[in-house]
């Protein structure tokens, strides 16, 4: 086709949501008569029934079902671009609601002095934390998300990212572990402990090991839990050994005095990587006032925390 109206794919997007050619005719402002024209169209462009009698409603065909994700993203990219530019941004009656998605751990230690700034910047935003079941990209496509926190092993091609800190690991043991006896801790003391691991997945190793291997040394895993915060609990109350990022003991974030009471931390005696964090969105909102602000707002609480070098 030469010309495409576009109204047809915000005429469909409803038509999907709604499953009623009243109800989608009420929500566009249109005749019960003018949406059966337009859903006349809209079967004449796709080839496809689209919707079609049940009882005494209306079902949609699998073509319609496989259409449904991807007409709606289309048509919040469409309402996105051809929205008029607002007047500059008056935190004081601003009303949004902003949803993050990161692990525990940052939630746990940033959400407390992150919500607080907000709070006292723009007191009717309202923040959503999320957790990060996967690294799956389509939430921040289709506007579920609108900020992705967390180390980015890799992006998809069109997304924005923002280096938030970097961070390295430590090692913790609760005060008084034989490990922090003596001289120092050595890769060997260190690899003959009993440790607790930090891993939502099947693999329990990483770059420690591998480090540790190259000296000819193993470490004992003997428990894996999902959340560093759970392996901080373990090592003050056993003797385990556990691996955290620096910023689980970092000042002026919630909880990290009273997670890190009776425990105390030493520099690994092998080298790992650093840990980049970053934030992830979808370019859609980089001309958005009311998300830069909330972008700046991350960035400067995480660099208050973690300057970056």
């Amino acid at each position: 086709m030469e010309n495409v109206d576009l109204n047809l794919l915000l005429a469909l997007d409803v038509l999907l949501d709604e499953g009623s050619v009243t109800t989608a005719a009420r929500r566009l402002g249109l005749s019960t008569s003018a949406m059966s024209r337009t859903l006349a169209r809209l079967r004449a462009v796709t080839g496809d029934p689209l919707l079609v009698r049940a009882g005494r409603g209306l079902v949609p065909t699998p073509h319609a079902m496989s259409l449904r994700d991807r007409v709606h993203a289309l048509t919040r990219e469409v309402q996105a671009t051809l929205r008029p530019r607002t007047d500059p941004l008056d935190l004081a009656v601003l009303e949004r609601t902003f949803t993050l998605r990161a692990n525990e751990d940052f939630i746990r230690f940033f959400s407390v002095p992150l919500c607080a700034a907000i709070a006292e910047a723009a007191p009717r935003v309202r923040l959503r934390f999320a957790l990060k079941p996967n690294k799956d990209p389509a939430p921040l496509r289709e506007g579920l998300i609108d900020l992705e926190i967390g180390v980015i092993e890799s992006a998809a091609p069109e997304m924005r990212t923002r280096l938030l800190f970097r961070d390295h690991f430590v090692g913790v043991a609760r005060t008084g572990h034989p490990l922090l006896a003596g001289r120092g801790v050595t890769a060997r003391r260190y690899a003959a402990s009993r440790h607790v691991v930090v891993s939502r997945k099947a693999q329990v190793t990483g770059p420690v090991d591998e480090a540790l291997q190259a000296l000819g040394l193993r470490r004992t895993i003997s428990v894996v839990v999902p959340a560093h915060a759970d392996a901080m609990r373990l090592a003050r109350q056993s003797d385990l050994v556990a691996l955290v990022p620096s910023f689980c003991l970092g000042r002026g974030l919630a909880d990290s005095p009273a997670m890190a009471a009776g425990l105390r931390s030493f520099e690994l005696p092998v080298r790992t990587p650093d840990i980049n964090i970053s934030a992830l969105w979808h370019p859609r909102m980089d001309a958005d006032p009311a998300h830069g602000w909330l972008r700046q707002m991350v960035v400067a609480l995480c660099q208050a925390a973690h300057p970056v070098s």
